[in-house]
């Protein structure tokens, strides 16, 4: 990948335009994640920015040049559901400009009461369309009727240039030169921005690119030699659920080797998120533990070696606790939903429960007895402290001539009962 030395100046610049906003943020070794891993880890802390994402980097970036360039310019239009909105909002407040934002009518209120926070009397939020495409499509017709700038989260070169500051930042703040980058990948001008700054001051750097499973529009991309549009997309991690990879960024990424690109499931994402509140007391969004979840399938190539990864984000409404506890412990075999037939006789659900083990806990117990059968649908969930626990359970099970279904991984099944 060809270093662009424009991009490479264009970051510095970028890197002392933030800057006169706030501090460079954390980026330390994580002793805990170095042991794990036998590595030394280190996390570049993006979740610590004012808007706890590296999204303000790239809107006050292109905010302040499209400024230069048409000083009479005092309306900026987005899209966006999440972070893009809020760096948006933080950067016309910065510059005292107004801002329209359209955010889908589905958007959690957490995040339109940060955007409105952070932009003051300066911005409008329009609730437009259930989904993006339609919140999209009006932003952009509003944008053209209101002679606007439309400030596109990613597709943008001074977007990807204010991006790239988080990488003249951990160059800076590093000991010494890291052997390894893990990017998150979403529209992708994160890893565009990274990529070329890092093809120019430091090219013997292996990078690593991780998506969500449900989104992985860069690698449909690299392998279909083109941007291309995923016919459905997971929303779970919803700050880099993209179905098309951006046009500018994927002309820097369109060569990089498929050993590079990695995908990491929802569920055991979930599992990183509350490995790191727990242990560490860092809250990530889940696009922002993309980075460190990527060391699951890294440990064997990155042992003994430094690597930084980015944590992108810490956007979390933790209204989502509960759900991402749930696929976590699932995702780890701690907790399983099966359908039980249970005959309908005094003593059967004391029969059941003596076949459970001292650590096995019901979690969710649904029975509706139906007087002219003489079995009932149980819908029943458990919850246990080891994995071995379900095999000894359903083997307990199986020898007291009971029948039942797993649905732990039913999707369709499960989505309907659960």
């Amino acid at each position: 990948m060809p270093a662009d030395k424009s991009i490479t100046s264009a970051a510095q610049v970028a890197t002392q335009l933030v800057r006169s906003l706030f501090e460079p943020t954390p980026c330390a070794r994580n002793d805990h994640l170095s042991k794990k891993y036998d590595a030394e880890i280190w996390l570049k802390r993006e979740d610590l920015t004012p808007v706890r994402s590296y999204k303000i980097r790239g809107a006050v970036n292109a905010m302040s040049r499209a400024r230069e360039n048409d000083p009479k310019l005092d309306l900026f239009v987005c899209a966006s559901a999440g972070n893009h909105a809020q760096g948006v909002a933080f950067a016309c407040r910065h510059f005292g400009v107004r801002g329209v934002i359209f955010m889908p009518v589905t958007t959690p209120k957490q995040k339109i009461e940060k955007t409105k926070i952070f932009g003051g009397d300066y911005i409008e939020v329009r609730m437009v369309g259930d989904y993006f495409d339609d919140t999209l499509a009006s932003a952009k017709a509003f944008c053209a009727e209101a002679g606007g700038y439309f400030l596109a989260p990613f597709d943008d070169v001074d977007v990807i240039a204010g991006q790239a500051s988080v990488a003249v930042e951990f160059m800076e703040q590093m000991k010494a030169v890291p052997d390894v980058v893990i990017l998150p990948v979403g529209g992708g001008g994160l890893s565009a921005g990274v990529v070329q700054y890092l093809s120019d001051v430091a090219p013997q750097v292996e990078i690593y690119f991780v998506e969500p499973s449900g989104g992985p529009s860069l690698a449909a991309a690299v392998q279909a030699g083109e941007p291309v549009t995923l016919s459905a997309v997971d929303s779970f991690v919803d700050g880099a659920a993209v179905a098309q990879i951006g046009t500018l960024p994927f002309a820097v990424l369109k060569d990089i080797k498929p050993s590079q690109l990695l995908t990491s499931p929802e569920d055991r994402i979930c599992t990183t998120m509350i490995e790191m509140l727990n242990i560490e007391g860092i809250v990530l969004e889940p696009a922002g533990a993309l980075a460190v979840d990527a060391l699951h399938d890294l440990k064997d190539v990155i042992r003994g070696r430094r690597v930084l990864c980015v944590a992108s984000g810490g956007n979390f409404d933790f209204e989502r606790l509960p759900e991402v506890k749930e696929r976590a412990q699932k995702f780890l075999q701690l907790k399983k939903y099966f359908i039980l037939r249970m005959p309908q006789r005094p003593g059967a659900l004391r029969d059941f429960l003596d076949l459970l083990g001292d650590t096995d806990d019901v979690a969710r117990f649904e029975y509706l007895k139906k007087s002219a059968r003489n079995f009932g649908s149980v819908l029943i969930g458990i919850e246990t402290d080891q994995p071995e626990n379900f095999p000894r359970l359903f083997a307990r099970m199986d020898q007291a001539g009971l029948v039942y279904k797993d649905i732990t991984n039913d999707q369709a099944l499960s989505e309907f009962v659960l």
